[in-house]
């Protein structure tokens, strides 16, 4: 993409959370805490994004100290292993009445890389910023974890409770107008640097 606009996630004001229900009490809630992303689009528009995405896997918090070393470990994410979640855009719907696009992309997590279709909506907010003003992005889905080998070995999962396989993702992503770049060479160096 030629003559792309720069946008750098607002670290401060952005949240990626998940939700999974079980049989005894209404659902398992958490977020993970480090992660960053690389976004550039044609002018303002986000039909025309490419969106980069990585987690540090090791960063999910459940709530309970206990749930979240199992989480961490080779049942589920295996962090030693696998430290990173990735997701890399490939196409971008336009937006139906309410705003909201349909977002395909390659979702990789312990190193399995599967298509995903997800929910996104975003709301460009253009002023008199020096920056070149603010956008945000929201971005949802649901996801079967066996997709993704994350289960574990008893069908008591998490402290001796079922859980469903089913997990609701939801990003909230603001994001800060950095300008233009000419080339995708700084994309790609960026995304290659990355690790955690």
């Amino acid at each position: 993409m030629t003559n792309e606009t720069k946008w750098s996630l607002d670290q401060a004001n952005s949240k990626i959370t998940f939700k999974v229900g079980h049989i005894i009490i209404s659902n398992i809630r958490g977020s993970f805490k480090i992660f960053d992303a690389s976004i550039y689009t044609k002018e303002n528009e986000f039909s025309t994004a490419e969106i980069n995405l990585w987690i540090d896997a090791s960063s999910i918090i459940s709530g309970d100290g206990n749930r979240d070393v199992q989480l961490r470990g080779q049942d589920f994410f295996d962090v030693q292993k696998h430290p990173q979640i990735t997701f890399s855009s490939s196409t971008i719907g336009e937006p139906d009445e309410e705003g909201n696009r349909e977002l395909w992309g390659e979702l990789t997590i312990k190193g399995i890389k599967k298509v995903v279709k997800l929910n996104m909506k975003d709301h460009v907010f253009e002023n008199n910023r020096s920056d070149g003003g603010m956008a945000k992005i929201t971005i949802s889905g649901k996801f079967n974890r066996s997709d993704w080998d994350l289960y574990g070995k008893s069908s008591f999962e998490f402290g001796g409770m079922m859980v469903s396989k089913d997990v609701k993702l939801l990003c909230d992503i603001q994001l800060i107008n950095m300008g233009k770049n000419t080339s995708m060479g700084e994309l790609n160096s960026q995304v290659n640097k990355n690790v955690f």
